[in-house]
């Protein structure tokens, strides 16, 4: 079983525009309503894919309630902490031409004893799991280093640990060893502090995050598809081009496809390529299913030091 862990989910409300002009009243010609996160998102793909999974949440309020109705029917198992604050909600809105703008609420507080009690799911959770995927931001109340401690009790009751973050959070989580890290081109640079222009800079930035103690790292780089850096030799994967009809959740279907395919190694990278396309086909955060995957389609080569990442959405 992989555990998903969510500590600011959402409700995603995504709206398609002809084109997003600013001070003017737009019409919207479609609208979906879809259970938001990072971690929730990887457990809907997971499901889909029909690997046991199984997502951890803390749910607030009106809007809690509602992200719970809407992942039933994905058959997603549920774990809700109650919390008293009301769950977030995040507006998207996708263009013509594929460009996707977010609004992300920041979510509520979440006290020390809400804390306290997810934390103790999350670790009792991932002791009859295999992985424990830490994702996404974190609400207020909740410190920077919440990731690195849960990897270290995750990793005493037997489980991995992967953390799909960003910011002090993402840095945070660094020290405690996690077994895997998902971030974009970035976040990545940003976890840096320096340009990582090309991709042996991206290759050489992950050695030194490997030789202080995690364990692989997995960098999406949006349309150039993403590339592994581990114990061995770093691979890159990219996708087929495909018509974007949104990015939103592309970089957690592609975490899900890696783990799915057991997270680990070059094929798995490619299955992370092969999911992440086919998520920027779908409409809203609409997670793929294996129907929509053909990781046939993905190149799988040695990582070009020489590669230049300059202008790369991530």
């Amino acid at each position: 079983m992989i555990v998903t862990l969510t500590p600011n989910p959402s409700l995603d409300r995504t709206a398609t525009v002809p084109e997003l002009r600013r001070g003017e009243v737009l019409r919207a010609s479609r609208v979906r309503l879809d259970p938001g996160g990072k971690g929730v998102n990887v457990a809907r793909a997971l499901t889909a894919a029909g690997t046991p999974t199984v997502a951890l949440l803390p749910a607030g309020g009106t809007v809690g309630d509602r992200l719970a109705d809407l992942l039933a029917p994905e058959g997603v198992p549920v774990v809700a902490v109650p919390i008293a604050g009301t769950t977030r909600s995040n507006i998207t809105i996708v263009e013509a031409d594929g460009t996707t703008t977010k609004i992300n609420e920041p979510g509520p507080e979440i006290s020390p004893a809400e804390l306290a009690a997810l934390e103790r799911r999350a670790v009792e959770l991932a002791g009859r799991g295999s992985w424990l995927v830490c994702c996404g931001s974190l609400p207020a109340g909740v410190p920077a280093d919440f990731y690195a401690r849960l990897t270290r009790l995750a990793h005493e009751v037997g489980a991995q640990v992967a953390v799909d973050s960003s910011g002090a959070p993402l840095a945070a989580a660094c020290t405690g060893g996690p077994d895997l890290l998902k971030p974009n081109l970035d976040e990545l640079t940003e976890l840096a502090g320096r340009p990582l222009p090309l991709l042996g800079d991206v290759v050489d930035f992950c050695r030194e995050l490997i030789d202080g103690g995690v364990g692989s790292v997995l960098v999406s780089l949006g349309a150039r598809g993403a590339v592994l850096v581990d114990a061995a030799e770093p691979h890159h994967a990219a996708g087929p081009l495909v018509a974007v009809r949104s990015t939103v959740g592309a970089g957690d279907a592609a975490l899900a496809g890696f783990l799915h395919a057991g997270g680990s190694g070059p094929q798995a990278l490619r299955t992370a390529v092969a999911y992440g396309t086919a998520a920027v086909t779908q409409e809203g955060s609409r997670m793929p299913t294996p129907q929509d995957v053909h990781a046939d389609a993905v190149r799988l080569f040695a990582a070009d030091p020489t590669v230049n990442l300059s202008g790369a959405a991530a």
